[in-house]
């Protein structure tokens, strides 16, 4: 009798059920292809801004170094609570010049219970979720036998958006590793838009004690093996501005 290979734990939210095995028989997600955008020729050395110079290099620590000067490149920390802010308002046409991005795709990175859901209720915005995707398709958020389709469709959502020229865009997901964010900012990428990352610096303890008090909540294990996998956002993935967000230390 054959005997069953056991799959592994599922920790991508993208992908299928997190904590669970994926299933033999689930279509793989729905890829959609996008041409490649030949990256601009970078300055000469001598004509690069001097913020360029201080960015991290892929072959550094992994982790980059958060606590450097504000004037290290688009680097922003922030902490929990924050002050709500806003997008800042659309250039008129006028006044754009041609190296202008046509707009803004924006990705929260961050374990489950890390604050991401806060940070956008917050800022009064409306991401595209899988959150959101479940209940609109349907009618139940817990909804986990199509993760695969949920994921294609949140795809096809940001893509119909960037064809409308809508000037933000937000992308609620985990977004743990650097495979998991590529086809994003490909995307962006390929319509004109600059990518910003928002990372959520915040320490697995304080993310397990929040997801403990959840209805919906990710098992102990599972939320440390995501943070295991989990990757800080670096410039050379595509990120034009990084966001830092991390808890208020306690005085």
């Amino acid at each position: 009798m054959r005997r069953r290979s056991k799959r592994p734990l599922n920790t991508s939210e993208s992908t299928g059920k997190i904590g669970q095995e994926l299933p033999s028989n689930q279509q793989a997600p729905l890829v959609p292809s996008y041409a490649d955008v030949a990256p601009a020729a970078p300055p000469p050395r001598e004509q690069r801004p001097a913020a360029q110079e201080r960015r991290p290099r892929a072959h550094e620590a992994v982790r980059p170094d958060w606590s450097e000067p504000g004037n290290a490149g688009r680097l922003e920390v922030e902490t929990q609570p924050e002050i709500p802010s806003v997008p800042p308002a659309e250039a008129v046409a006028a006044d754009r010049s041609p190296q202008a991005p046509r707009g803004y795709v924006v990705l929260a990175i961050g374990l489950p219970g890390s604050g991401k859901t806060t940070w956008f209720r917050r800022r009064g915005v409306t991401p595209l979720s899988s959150d959101l995707l479940r209940n609109i398709l349907f009618d139940d958020v817990e909804e986990q036998r199509y993760q695969g389709l949920v994921f294609s469709t949140l795809r096809s959502l940001l893509r119909a958006r960037l064809i409308a020229r809508m000037p933000w865009n937000y992308v609620d997901a985990t977004n743990l590793s650097v495979h998991e964010r590529r086809q994003w900012i490909k995307m962006a990428k390929s319509f004109g838009y600059e990518v910003q990352a928002v990372f959520f610096d915040v320490p697995l303890e304080v993310c397990l004690e929040r997801n403990s008090q959840r209805d919906r909540s990710v098992s102990e294990d599972i939320m440390r093996k995501m943070a295991e996998k989990l990757k800080p956002p670096v410039f050379e993935e595509g990120f034009e501005k990084i966001t830092v967000v991390r808890v208020k230390s306690a005085v």
